[in-house]
């Protein structure tokens, strides 16, 4: 793991902080993963916010049963607890998937289908945009093309235009995603629509996440503009450094070193997770032993503020 983590920058929070944890269960979390859970929980008990834990489990296809229980036993491991959401496997199979609200999500496309030139159907295959696209964007295959819907062939794309700014950055959202997908061949809301809708509704006004998701953050600010949401384009969001390897490569969901079912099994606790978090955050790592250290540290770095 590198020790290279530069504190983040703590934008003024929420007079009431309402953030979320979000892991989805494709992959057995590792340590960067436990690293944003922990920061969002530690920002939200420090302000005495509120906390969601949701599980997006809309990618049907990658959903592993087993890695979604393990989220639970991860969590308990990790000493984070939660103020809305399942309280473990069998409260989230009756009333907390998020496949039960695929009719929800579907009626928010249709706001967008009524406003004309927002979205289009694409045809396009990961395999098509790669022979045509240097850098993976989508080219604008379909933009004007006027495809009909095609089940189980074609994808639904917001068409881009322009920057969109945030947190003092612009990202040139046009540029560096392109018409990206709102809902999927495979007859299902992709992840920027079901996860912005879930935000949306569970007013959420704290995001912590990744450096890498910026794109991301821009791409779903630019969809709660269309869709005409209030909400989660005001929200404070907080992108802070990764987690890397020892190959200085970042972390991915493959169990390894990093993989927090690995670290129970090998008997190694979550000192290290604890750690890093400190070192994001600002605080003295030598003083973190349980995820409530970070809570009075963090109080006791505001208040020298």
């Amino acid at each position: 793991m590198t020790p290279d983590l530069t504190p983040v920058q703590i934008p003024n929070m929420p007079r009431f902080p309402v953030s979320r944890i979000a892991p989805t269960p494709s992959g057995f979390l590792h340590l960067g993963n436990a690293v944003n859970f922990i920061v969002t929980w530690a920002l939200v008990r420090e302000a005495a916010g509120r906390l969601h834990l949701r599980i997006d489990d809309m990618d049907g296809i990658r959903f592993r049963r087993d890695v979604m229980e393990d989220i639970f036993t991860s969590l308990d491991w990790l000493g984070l607890d939660w103020d809305e959401g399942p309280e473990g496997p069998d409260d989230f199979y009756r009333h907390f998937s998020l496949q039960d609200r695929k009719q929800m999500y579907r009626s928010h496309l249709d706001r967008l289908n009524g406003s004309e030139g927002v979205i289009f159907n694409c045809v396009c295959s990961r395999r098509d945009i790669q022979q045509v696209s240097a850098d993976g964007r989508y080219p604008k295959t379909c933009r004007d093309a006027g495809h009909k819907s095609l089940e189980g062939k074609s994808a639904v794309r917001l068409k881009v235009e322009g920057e969109v700014r945030f947190n003092g950055i612009t990202i040139d959202l046009a540029r560096t995603m392109g018409d990206f997908v709102v809902w999927r061949k495979d007859d299902q809301p992709s992840y920027h629509l079901a996860s912005l809708i879930e935000d949306e509704r569970s007013g959420i006004n704290l995001i912590v996440r990744g450096e890498d998701l910026l794109d991301s953050t821009a791409a779903q600010i630019y969809l709660a503009r269309c869709l005409g949401f209030p909400n989660f384009p005001k929200t404070r969001f907080i992108h802070h450094r990764l987690v890397m390897g020892a190959d200085g490569q970042k972390l991915s969901k493959s169990r390894g070193a990093h993989g927090l079912k690995d670290m129970r099994e090998s008997g190694i606790g979550p000192q290290a997770a604890f750690r890093a978090t400190a070192r994001i955050l600002g605080v003295d790592e030598t003083r973190i032993s349980v995820p409530g250290d970070l809570v009075s540290e963090l109080g006791a770095l505001r208040a020298r503020s």
